[in-house]
């Protein structure tokens, strides 16, 4: 069974393709709620394009963390340790955005609005940027051990190649939400939106162009490369397709472009699941840092069947809420006053 640590290391590098991706349109959309709306109503209809999808999309975040854990212990280990500070901000800002998703409508002054559009917005970033850098320095590096310990202080993680892998998936998740609220909105944001999308789509995906040729540089694989030349190819068609107008096709060519480029990535980086900046002997590869054959075994039964169901769940709901927002389906905003006996 030495294939299968081979084939959890695809599963894990489509998880995270997953939570880019379904992610990506509503980690965009909450940074742009405070820049792109012009009153109360079209940040009403902004936040109702992700509203029944946002909680959903997260699972893949979680579903990631955990099959890594399962399937390399030795890679979650280093990981999660190693960047136990960025870890802790990013999860303290997606918890700032789940609460003010929850609570924003319930807010009874213009100040307690202010302050979760501001929670919503920091925290969408926060959390985007954060992934984007443990994303980078599992395919750049970190300064490990013989036992796999960080070496350092609690900001040996920081440097240019967190910076870009933050970066790449911030401009990403803006680029792909602008395409997203065109697709799901009609009126003034759907203008916007493209307007915004053919002027920056270029510029929003070359940190991510970068960050892949970072790896590829690297770690010398023709396959990779090749993936690499696809993926700018699709960039294209989706630059492409949004000055067109076709919102469909751009929306899909970013995807696209992602997942090949994701995917040339982590063609580049195998067997390699952490790379150790001090010594490459010091590397956790998808053999030594992997879990037995026998829960691997185990797990991959669970996820033939486990997978499907998510997958189709999820499609379900994204069919079941396909239809375009305008501002008139939004109702006015009622304040609730509590009656005192």
């Amino acid at each position: 069974m030495e294939w299968l640590p081979t084939l959890w290391f695809v599963v894990i590098a489509v998880l995270w393709l997953g939570y880019l991706f379904l992610e990506g349109f509503d980690l965009g959309v909450g940074m742009l709620m405070g820049v792109m709306a012009r009153n109360e109503r079209q940040r009403r209809v902004m936040l109702n394009t992700i509203g029944p999808v946002w909680d959903g999309n997260e699972v893949w975040l979680l579903t990631a963390g955990g099959a890594t854990f399962a399937a390399f212990p030795y890679w979650y280990a280093s990981l999660f340790s190693g960047l136990y500070l960025p870890l802790v901000i990013v999860l303290a800002a997606l918890i700032f955005r789940a609460v003010s998703i929850e609570y924003r409508g319930k807010a009874h002054t213009a100040t307690a609005l202010r302050m979760w559009n501001l929670a919503m917005s920091l925290g969408s970033f926060v959390a985007a940027f954060g992934v984007g850098a443990m994303l980078a320095l599992t395919t750049l590096g970190l300064p490990l051990n013989e036992n796999g310990d960080r070496v350092g202080g609690a900001f040996a993680w920081f440097g240019w190649e967190a910076v870009l892998g933050g970066l790449a998936v911030v401009g990403y998740c803006l680029i792909q939400a602008l395409a997203f609220l065109r697709l799901k909105t009609d009126g003034p944001i759907r203008e916007r939106s493209g307007s915004l999308l053919v002027r920056w789509l270029p510029l929003g995906l070359l940190p991510l162009v970068l960050w892949a040729l970072a790896v590829l540089l690297r770690n010398d694989s023709m396959g990779a490369w090749a993936l690499l030349g696809l993926a700018a190819l699709a960039m294209v068609a989706a630059w492409g397709t949004a000055r067109s107008g076709r919102e469909g096709f751009s929306f899909i060519a970013l995807g696209a472009a992602l997942a090949l480029g994701v995917a040339a990535i982590f063609t580049a980086a195998f067997p390699v699941v952490l790379p150790s900046t001090i010594d490459p002997a010091f590397n956790l590869t998808v053999m030594n840092a992997s879990s037995t054959p026998y829960t691997l075994r185990l797990m991959s039964i669970v996820a033939a069947f486990g997978v499907p169901l998510v997958l189709a769940y999820q499609a379900w709901s994204y069919w079941v809420f396909r239809k375009r927002i305008h501002e008139k389906h939004i109702p006015e905003t009622h304040l609730i006053t509590p009656v005192v006996k």
